[in-house]
């Protein structure tokens, strides 16, 4: 296989690679020597000088042409003013980085040989931190100084080097900002979970699972992360984005893994899959726990070999991603009652973050409710802000005990989308704050719900049984496991130790009139 070639990154060596006589050809110069090496095939340099050292990097651009005609030279102007100030340089530094537009495709080396002591070491350090793509290449002379000399292509422990350390704090920071979406958020608890997230999302590809209930920012978060890992380019594929709630039967398996053509009936061609599509990205499955368990193992052998079966195919597919799961359930329930394999969650159960619920983070409301009208803004174009009255009566709704936010915050994306468009000429009135929170819970109590009608339409209950069933049932449908429902409904009597096993309790209650756990609560 022929060599694609490799993209240097270095600075001009002011020092080093002086000389205009033709006696600089008897002289090791270490930008110049990069391109001499017989074993490495340099395809473009990517130069970085002083303003007033245009020059000196025309001459080497020159001497780089005679001895490696199929290097291109490209430069970077870039000036540190103090060049032995760790700041400036590494400001300098970091936004030539940041600004770069590094390419999936090439093979990054970056030059350490040259540049002051404190360039080198904020080179390390950006490469180290991913901000720099690339390895680090090292060249030096003879002991004659003549010829091409030697390199090495090397993989430093930079740890030692914690000179700006606080640099890697504010990035980390930034990073944090970014998974929040710019938010300012409040919430202590929610702000430690955020920067370990940061932390872990940027140094590992190892699965992460996302806890919480509906509307609690599971998918957005992942989307971010994946921006996130793809600007510190430690991702280079596509971010693939599943519901497993929408998959059911063959679908799921042709989904997720793909088919061959003839699989089944009305396969008439042949698909890849979704995990295919994610090859060298990120794939997110949310609500992880409405996957069959075919899928399921499948998925597990997925993660620990990177191979698959397409439906209907003899010959595995490869695909190399990391997985970022996400479910309302209590996945060690499942294990309990046969919906989950316990393998997979061991798999998968790696990296684990709780997101919790609005109700859970009412510090959060307002700067939340700030970003929604931004988003607002930025959708349509139009500016809407609150009257002082009317921002005030939405908040004390907002924080009120009896405000359910059973949607978290999609329920608060909706609401300020609606009372945004109703607003005359900008401005949200006490009125429309009024009207919103009529819609939104009346006052803050929840619409009841006939569950007996939903799902035993034909029964002839007693009253007294229709009674205690829908109020059961209601428990049931606010709950997130069997479990969770189980303690709320039997709570006294675990108290008085006169009840050893709440779910299988309500289980079998549920069982009386023909209904189980499933199906109650796949009607949300």
């Amino acid at each position: 296989m022929v060599s694609r070639g490799h993209v240097v990154i270095g600075l001009l060596g002011t020092t080093l690679d002086k000389g205009r006589n033709p006696s600089r050809w008897d002289n090791w110069r270490p930008t110049v020597a990069v391109c001499r090496q017989p074993d490495l095939l340099v395809r473009r340099f990517d130069l970085l000088h002083a303003k007033g050292d245009v020059a000196l990097a025309r001459l080497i651009e020159a001497d780089i042409g005679t001895v490696s005609p199929e290097t291109s030279v490209r430069f970077h102007e870039v000036e540190f003013g103090d060049p032995w100030d760790f700041e400036q340089v590494y400001e300098t530094l970091f936004r030539f980085a940041k600004g770069y537009a590094f390419d999936d495709s090439e093979d990054y080396l970056v030059h350490i040989t040259t540049g002051t002591h404190v360039a080198q070491i904020c080179l390390f350090l950006l490469t180290e931190a991913r901000w720099l793509p690339g390895r680090l290449l090292q060249c030096s002379p003879e002991r004659d100084r003549s010829g091409a000399g030697n390199y090495k292509i090397i993989d430093l422990d930079l740890s030692r080097y914690d000179s700006i350390a606080s640099r890697f704090q504010q990035e980390q920071r930034e990073g944090a900002s970014f998974l929040k979406g710019g938010i300012e958020t409040r919430n202590a608890a929610f702000n430690r979970l955020i920067d370990q997230i940061e932390q872990v999302a940027v140094a590992t590809r190892d699965p992460l699972l996302l806890l919480g209930p509906t509307g609690a920012g599971k998918s957005r978060l992942a989307r971010r992360i994946f921006e996130l890992k793809k600007a510190r380019h430690t991702v280079k594929g596509a971010f693939v984005d599943v519901n497993c709630a929408t998959l059911r039967g063959d679908g799921a398996m042709s989904t997720l893994f793909g088919h061959v053509k003839g699989a089944f009936t009305g396969a008439l061609n042949a698909r890849a899959g979704l995990l295919r599509s994610a090859d060298g990205g990120l794939l997110f499955l949310d609500e992880i726990g409405e996957l069959g368990l075919d899928e399921q193992a499948m998925l597990l052998r997925a993660l620990e070999e990177k191979t698959f079966l397409p439906l209907g195919s003899d010959l595995e597919s490869k695909s190399d991603f990391q997985l970022i799961a996400g479910t309302n359930r209590d996945l060690f329930d499942a294990v309990r009652e046969g919906r989950f394999r316990e393998d997979l969650l061991a798999r998968i159960n790696v990296w684990t973050f709780a997101l919790p619920g609005l109700r859970d983070r009412p510090e959060d409301i307002e700067p939340n409710l700030q970003f929604e009208l931004d988003q607002f803004a930025q959708r349509t174009g139009n500016r809407v802000t609150f009257s002082k009255e009317a921002r005030q009566r939405f908040m004390e709704f907002a924080l009120a005990p009896s405000t359910p936010w059973n949607g978290n915050f999609r329920d608060l994306n909706s609401a300020v989308t609606r009372m945004a468009t109703l607003s005359l000429g900008g401005r949200i009135s006490v009125e429309v704050v009024e009207e919103e929170i009529a819609r939104l819970g009346r006052g803050g109590k929840r619409e009841e719900r006939d569950f007996v009608s939903e799902f035993l339409p034909d029964s002839r209950l007693d009253l007294f049984d229709r009674v205690q069933l829908n109020q059961v049932l209601d428990v049931c449908a606010r709950s997130r496991s069997l479990s969770e429902a189980g303690r709320a409904l039997f709570g006294e009597s675990r108290a008085a130790k006169s009840s050893t096993n709440d779910a299988d309790r309500l289980r079998k209650y549920l069982a009386r009139f023909g209904l189980d756990w499933g199906l109650v609560t796949s009607h949300g």
